[in-house]
C-alpha cells in the first residue's frame, strides 16, 4: 500500500525529533561524565591538601619534639655544608681567634662581617673592636653558643670573610722582582694537615719567603684552621693553587730557579747544600714524602740528619728547619 503524504510527514517529523531527543540524550551524558570527572579531580585535591595539610602538621610536631642539642647539631651541619670547598669558590669563609682576626684587620683585606661573643669583655677584644669600627666594619653581637656553631676556639670573635683570594706563580714571581731580591719559593707536595700548613705559612712569612705553591688535589686548602694556626700569616703570604706542580716546577726552572727538594734518603746534607740565589724548596707530605714524579723533577735532594730511633720530622719542623738554613746563607 502506497504511503500518504501525510503519513510521510508525520513519519519524518517522528524521525527528525528522535534524532533530536538522541542527540539532547548524548550530551547530557556528557555532561554527566564531565562532572564526574571534575568532581573526582576536586576529591583529589582534597586529598592531596589534606595529606599536606597533615605532613606539614607531623613535621611541626616532630621539630617541637626536637631537642635543643638535635637543633644545634642541625644548624652546625647546614653551616659546614656551606663552608665546604667550592673549586668555583661560590662561598663565604671564616677566621677565628683574636690573633688571626686582628692581622685580618691590620691587613686591611674584605671582612663581610664580624661576630663579637656578648658580655663582658677583656685584653685584645677591645682592640679588635675598635680596629673593626674604624675600618667600618659591621660588628654582630651574639651569644657564645653561637660562635661555637661557627668555629672552635673562637675566643670570643668570628669574622666572616670572602673566599681566600689565590695568586698566581706569576705574582709570586713579580713580588720578588719588586723587592729586588733573588726569588724564595716554597713548594707543598701533598701537605694534608691544616695545623702543618698553617705553621708553614707561618714560619714562611717571617722568614721573608715570597710565596708557597700547593696543588689543587691531594693538598689541603686554606681554610679557618689553616688561618688561625698561622695567626693571621695568611694575609701577607702569597699562595697559589696549580692544577699541575710538574708543570709548575719545569716553568720554574725555565725561570732560572734551583728546583730543591727534602728527602730522607738524599746524600747531601740540608746544611751543605748552596741556598742562596733564586730558591724553591719542596716540602713532601707527611706520611709519604715527595711523589715519584715530583723527586725526578727537582734538581737536588738534600736531607736533614736524623739520630733518633724516629725516623722522620713533622713536614712544618722540616719546613722550618730548611727554610732558616737558607735564610742564614741569603743573609
Amino acid at each position: 500500500m502506497r504511503e500518504s503524504y501525510r503519513d510521510k510527514r508525520n513519519r519524518q517529523a517522528r524521525i527528525a525529533k528522535e534524532r533530536v531527543e538522541n542527540e539532547e540524550r548524548r550530551k547530557e551524558q556528557r555532561r554527566k561524565s564531565d562532572r564526574r570527572v571534575e568532581e573526582r579531580r576536586q576529591a583529589d585535591r582534597r586529598v592531596s591538601e589534606r595529606r599536606k595539610t597533615d605532613r606539614n602538621e607531623l613535621d611541626r610536631r616532630i621539630g617541637e619534639r626536637r631537642s635543643e642539642t638535635d637543633r644545634r647539631f642541625v644548624e652546625r651541619r647546614s653551616f659546614e655544608d656551606r663552608r665546604q670547598n667550592d673549586e668555583d669558590g661560590n662561598y663565604e669563609d671564616i677566621v677565628a681567634g683574636r690573633n688571626a682576626v686582628m692581622e685580618l684587620l691590620k691587613s686591611e683585606k674584605d671582612i663581610n662581617k664580624l661576630y663579637i661573643e656578648h658580655g663582658e669583655r677583656h685584653g685584645s677584644i677591645n682592640e679588635i673592636i675598635a680596629k673593626a669600627k674604624e675600618a667600618r666594619v659591621v660588628l654582630v653581637e651574639v651569644d657564645k653558643s653561637k660562635l661555637d656553631q661557627m668555629a672552635e676556639n673562637h675566643q670570643g670573635v668570628v669574622a666572616v670573610v670572602p673566599p681566600f683570594n689565590y695568586s698566581e706563580v706569576e705574582d709570586i714571581l713579580e713580588c720578588a722582582n719588586e723587592k729586588g731580591e733573588a726569588p724564595f719559593i716554597l713548594i707543598l707536595d701533598g701537605i694534608e694537615d691544616p695545623h702543618n700548613f698553617g705553621s708553614i705559612i707561618r714560619t714562611a712569612e717571617t722568614a721573608g719567603v715570597h710565596g708557597i705553591i700547593i696543588p689543587k688535589r691531594r693538598n689541603v686548602q686554606v681554610n679557618s684552621t689553616v688561618v688561625k694556626v698561622s695567626t693571621g700569616a695568611t694575609s701577607y703570604v702569597k699562595i697559589a693553587r696549580v692544577n699541575n706542580l710538574n708543570d709548575t716546577i719545569r716553568k720554574l726552572k725555565d725561570a732560572g730557579l734551583w728546583v730543591i727538594g727534602t728527602d730522607g734518603d738524599a746524600n747531601t746534607m740540608y746544611y751543605n747544600q748552596d741556598l742562596k740565589g733564586p730558591l724553591a724548596i719542596i716540602i713532601g707530605s707527611e706520611g709519604y714524602g715527595m711523589s715519584k714524579l715530583v723527586k725526578e723533577n727537582a734538581d737536588i735532594l738534600i736531607k736533614i740528619p736524623m739520630k733518633g730511633q724516629i725516623t722522620s720530622l713533622n713536614a712544618s719542623v722540616s719546613a722550618g728547619i730548611v727554610i732558616y738554613e737558607a735564610v742564614k746563607q741569603r743573609m
